[in-house]
């Protein structure tokens, strides 16, 4: 079969929709669109509220609306007598309609393709009906991709799921670009600034105060410091309490005497914008304090950009940054997050060399890399597949 067409169906929320994993999963197919120069465009089954079909009019969108369970077995049949090669279903729980999501597993067992799941989610200490959900999907898949090496042994540790059928790679991010770096400070008047940089929507589980009471200290050696916080707030925050919790941080902002030296950027910022923020920033931070986290998209940005980081040692910080243990710091300990910055900006030469570590560690993870390497995986399962049929048969 030619490269060129060969043909994945995408299962996932998509663009224009705003969520982390619409972006990754426009961002996957555009990578292996490139890697394997196909000339038919890869159908997109857009997992959709009945407000957000209309966003999807393109001849290869095929919504598919959540919460109705029939649509699911419809869209099995649908792609199975497509010209589809194989499918590419990229999996969080809460994507899918029914409990834990498990209206997955009706378009799951009615398929007949090859199916390739990425797990978004792998729990350390799974639970029920989380659990159940994950293992059958597991079970039902032809292969599964991960995105932490650390989830390879839970999945086989809590789910039996041989080794063999889990490929680690890695999350994807841009190629960086080091004249957008330079338009970037100069636009947002941060040439003379030292930019401490941490992107998200807003809520208390990102370990704001952490980093707001380290720059109390780390200010006093270091004046020209300037900590970025770039997101709006969370809609289940501000639908509960509205925007007090902002509120609280410009009260402790106040209280350290921080004015100069904190900048929020209170809007949603596309990813283009946000990527050359990244790019602009000299240290990229996630002081989360939720330490069973097992991916996320803003590190592997900042890492696959070359970002010098620090991190609180949550699941992903400490297997993406394994073997640079100097830069995961203990949640809550504002006096060692302090010291590191100060030493960090007081050295250049240790910063330096903390961001020539990064863009080694970074080159794996852009797109065209992971791209060619989730091409290479489907091509050689959608094969196996053809091989055991036609043993079968």
């Amino acid at each position: 079969m030619s490269p060129k067409t060969f043909q994945i169906a995408y299962v996932s929320t998509y663009v224009p929709k705003k969520c982390g994993l619409a972006t990754y999963t426009h961002h996957l197919r555009d990578a292996v669109r490139q890697a394997s120069s196909g000339i038919f465009p890869d159908p997109v089954v857009a997992l959709c509220n009945e407000d957000e079909m209309e966003l999807y009019g393109e001849n290869w969108h095929l919504p598919l609306l959540k919460q109705e369970r029939e649509d699911y077995r419809k869209m099995a049949d649908y792609l199975n007598r497509s010209a589809v090669d194989i499918v590419s279903l990229q999996h969080e729980f809460g994507i899918f309609g029914g409990e834990a999501g498990s209206y997955a597993l009706d378009l799951i067992e009615r398929l007949n393709k090859p199916v390739v799941t990425t797990f978004h989610t792998v729990f350390e200490q799974p639970q029920e009906p989380y659990s159940a959900i994950q293992a059958e999907i597991a079970r039902r898949s032809d292969h599964i991709h991960v995105m932490n090496r650390k989830a390879l042994g839970y999945l086989h540790e809590h789910f039996g799921i041989p080794e063999g059928k889990v490929t680690f790679i890695p999350h994807g991010t841009p190629v960086p670009s080091r004249a957008d770096r330079i338009r970037t400070r100069h636009a947002n008047g941060w040439e003379n600034r030292k930019v401490v940089f941490q992107f998200g929507l807003l809520s208390r589980s990102k370990g704001v105060e952490l980093v707001l009471r380290s720059l109390a200290t780390a200010v006093k050696a270091v004046p020209d410091l300037l900590y970025v916080l770039a997101g709006q707030t969370h809609p289940e925050v501000r639908k509960h309490e509205g925007e007090s919790y902002r509120e609280e941080l410009n009260a402790l902002i106040e209280e350290l005497g921080l004015q100069h030296h904190v900048r929020m950027i209170d809007r949603y910022i596309p990813e283009e914008e946000l990527v050359s923020l990244l790019m602009a920033s000299d240290l990229y931070v996630t002081p989360y304090p939720g330490m069973q986290q097992i991916t996320s998209g803003t590190l592997a940005y900042a890492v696959g950009l070359g970002r010098p980081v620090l991190s609180t040692p949550y699941i992903y910080a400490k297997d993406l940054l394994q073997g640079y243990d100097e830069l995961l710091l203990p949640y809550g300990d504002a006096d060692a997050w302090s010291t590191k910055i100060i030493e960090l900006f007081t050295y250049p030469e240790k910063l330096a060399y903390t961001e020539q570590r990064m863009a080694e560690t970074g080159r794996s993870m852009q797109w065209p890399e992971v791209g060619n390497r989730y091409l290479q995986l489907l091509e050689r399962m959608a094969a196996e597949k053809r091989w055991r049929m036609a043993d079968v048969i």
